[in-house]
């Protein structure tokens, strides 16, 4: 599973990005809300993390400005603000899930994985070619009983290629 964090706190990210690292996810992060958008239009994320209070352009309006553009990855809002009335904004705005900080990674994990089994109807997605078998919940690729080790970016590709069949790419 592959997701973008966005988050300015440096300590909060790394812990992020390590936990989520750790679990087996490929993970980017940005710090700004600009930068987000410009990653988000242009890679393919499987989710989201997504804090309100970032420089550049805030998350709320980075959201919005996703969900208008028809993006659809899902979002989940990790943030300080826990009232009422925010988590109802942030929800409304499009995202999938809102987490008030602090929280442990484990839930944010949980949580990514409950997304990845919604939007993908299943707990565990396997693509597959004649004997070329890829897990993408686990980036386990086998080929027969071969197991196949690739850097991320090569499985990306792979994972790219097998979504795309009959497809010609440059």
């Amino acid at each position: 599973m592959k997701v973008l964090i966005v988050e300015d706190e440096v300590k909060l990210a790394l812990l992020i990005k390590n936990g989520l690292k750790g679990a087996g996810f490929v993970v980017e992060h940005t710090v700004s809300g600009a930068k987000a958008l410009e990653l988000a239009r242009h890679e393919a994320y499987d989710a989201i993390v997504l804090d309100i209070m970032i420089p550049e352009r805030d998350g709320l309006s980075v959201l919005r400005l996703l969900r208008k553009e028809g993006i659809r990855t899902p979002v989940i809002i990790i943030t300080a603000r826990d009232a009422h009335e925010e988590i109802v904004e942030g929800l409304d705005a499009g995202a999938d899930d809102y987490l008030v900080k602090p929280f442990f990674v484990d839930v944010l994990i949980s949580r990514l994985r409950a997304i990845w089994r919604r939007t993908t109807g299943r707990g565990l997605e396997i693509l597959s070619v004649c004997d070329l078998r890829v897990n993408l919940m686990t980036r386990e690729v086998t080929r027969g009983e071969q197991e196949i080790n690739l850097p991320a970016r090569e499985f990306n590709l792979l994972v790219f290629l097998l979504r795309s069949p009959g497809r010609v790419w440059t």
